[in-house]
């Protein structure tokens, strides 16, 4: 079951290396430059989030996996996001191996934003965690674009 999952964070990775190919033009400046009106502020800072969105929700949440806080200034560019990313693909690869035959089995657990107990299956995780990393994706697009760096299309099609 989880073979479908499997083929769709390929495709995700595939439009991943595009915006990977385009972030390594960009200068450091411009990388981590601040924009005040984007959630996360940088294109580095949305990167980073999204990449460990997947460590949170896989590692830490449905594995139960202490991991240690993560700090936007060790990902200076864009080769330190890629081995990043790197981790994140043995992560998600872990996952979609433990919980293969019990995609749709609920895990309980709780998450620091709410006080009662929280429930998702494997599959809910995996499609958030991806929808997330497209989310902000879009947002590393665009506001590469108001720096006046475009980006080349990262949609899926």
């Amino acid at each position: 079951m989880a073979e479908g999952l499997r083929t769709v964070y390929g495709w995700v990775r595939e439009k991943r290396e595009v915006l990977f190919k385009h972030c390594e033009s960009l200068s450091p400046e411009v990388f981590t430059k601040e924009a005040e009106s984007f959630g996360w502020g940088s294109i580095r800072n949305l990167h980073v989030h999204a990449c460990f969105s997947y460590r949170h929700w896989f590692s830490g949440y449905a594995l139960e996996e202490k991991n240690p806080p993560i700090k936007e200034e060790d990902y200076p560019d864009a080769a330190s996001l890629r081995k990043a990313f790197a981790e994140t693909d043995a992560l998600v690869e872990r996952f979609l191996g433990h919980f293969k035959d019990k995609l749709d089995e609920p895990i309980y657990g709780t998450v620091s934003w709410q006080n009662e107990p929280f429930v998702a299956t494997p599959r809910k995780l995996f499609m958030h965690a991806v929808t997330h990393e497209y989310h902000h994706k879009g947002q590393i697009v665009s506001l590469s674009r108001l720096l006046g760096y475009p980006a080349s299309d990262t949609d899926l099609l």
